[in-house]
């Protein structure tokens, strides 16, 4: 009665060998390599979403142009909260999974790598790190006006700029709309608060974008390394819907934070071009590029978590909790709601897209 059962079990310990040998296959992943075809769509996602992001990134700050753009208005403000929640969903959906896959492959030695979750690790250590940041750059320029004061020149587009006093401690405001002029201490009324919700948004902006351009670079690597049209033509139209939305969230930081011109269009042309210039990065080290080497799943996974963990604070600490804490959302029961719902739309269609991409 025993002897039927000798033959599968036999058969089960002859497939188990192979059956772990086809999951721990480390060599490059072949696919439907059609080079020239791929090749076409590599041009084509490097246009659409180069185009995707100038877009994205420039309508916030176009808004002296469109007025329902501009900060004040109710309209950024959901948009803004849709953009925050296509970033949150990027981070936690599409970033994060991706570390974990990386840094838990089998094509790694299972010591150290096996033993220890590495990839919530390092986005925990980089959610830190940038609070750290956050924190130190902001009382850093908070405490600033004390060692040199501040000319704060408010016009009737509410444009802010700053120049330096030999006088201590004081601030000049003049506004346009009433010709006149007050004088008062930085931290007194709302010239301090002005300079001190200035400088945060500074901070916010070059941080984030510090997050966004570290996963842009190794998305763009990874699309520009592929060989195979079936796995880059979804992801063409996945990007470039990430860029436009990710661009208007920093776009909308950008616009808040009240920049030089030249610093505006040095940072939109930055993070513009970080995922078309790695994508032909990806292109140029395509026949060499082992995407399931360890030093290729090491490298993405610890920048992927890294990345994961700044967006995933940005977007809950300094979008989301900034603008949903305020006292004008607080106040208004119809911007909460409807901001409330853009972020679950900008999210729910971010995650949905981790269908395809």
């Amino acid at each position: 009665m025993k002897k039927p059962l000798t033959f599968p079990i036999l058969l089960l310990l002859l497939l188990l060998p192979l059956s772990i040998h086809a999951d721990c296959d480390c060599s490059n992943d072949s696919g439907d390599r059609d080079r020239s075809k791929a090749l076409h769509l590599k041009i084509a996602a490097i246009a659409s979403i180069l185009i995707a992001g100038v877009i994205g990134v420039s309508l916030p700050i176009l808004g002296k142009s469109f007025s329902a753009l501009r900060p004040d208005r109710v309209f950024f403000f959901l948009v803004k909260a849709f953009a925050a929640g296509v970033i949150l969903a990027t981070g936690f959906i599409h970033v994060l999974p991706d570390a974990f896959e990386n840094l838990t492959s089998p094509c790694l030695d299972p010591h150290p790598w096996g033993d220890f979750p590495f990839a919530g690790f390092g986005a925990m250590v980089a959610a830190i790190g940038t609070l750290m940041v956050d924190s130190v750059a902001t009382g850093y320029y908070n405490r600033s006006p004390f060692n040199k004061a501040r000319t704060v020149v408010m016009s009737e587009e509410g444009d802010v700029e700053e120049a330096e006093l030999k006088s201590g401690g004081h601030v000049h405001v003049h506004t346009h709309a009433s010709h006149g002029h007050a004088h008062g201490s930085a931290e007194e009324g709302s010239g301090g608060g002005g300079v001190a919700e200035l400088i945060r948004h500074r901070v916010i902006s070059q941080v984030l974008e510090l997050g966004i351009v570290v996963h842009s670079v190794i998305i763009g690597i990874s699309l520009g390394a592929s060989e195979s049209p079936s796995t880059i033509r979804p992801l063409v139209a996945a990007l470039s819907f990430h860029q436009f939305f990710e661009g208007m969230g920093l776009g909308g930081c950008i616009a808040q934070a009240k920049f030089k011109t030249k610093t505006i269009a040095t940072m939109s042309l930055f993070f513009s071009l970080t995922t078309p210039v790695g994508i032909a990065i990806g292109i140029g080290i395509a026949s060499s590029y082992n995407e399931n080497s360890p030093t290729a799943l090491i490298v993405e996974g610890i920048l992927n978590s890294a990345s994961a963990g700044i967006l995933v604070y940005m977007a809950l600490v300094d979008l989301l909790a900034a603008d949903f804490m305020s006292p004008r959302m607080q106040c208004n029961g119809k911007l909460q709601l409807g901001a409330n719902i853009s972020l679950l739309l900008g999210a729910g269609l971010m995650s949905l897209l981790a269908k395809w991409a």
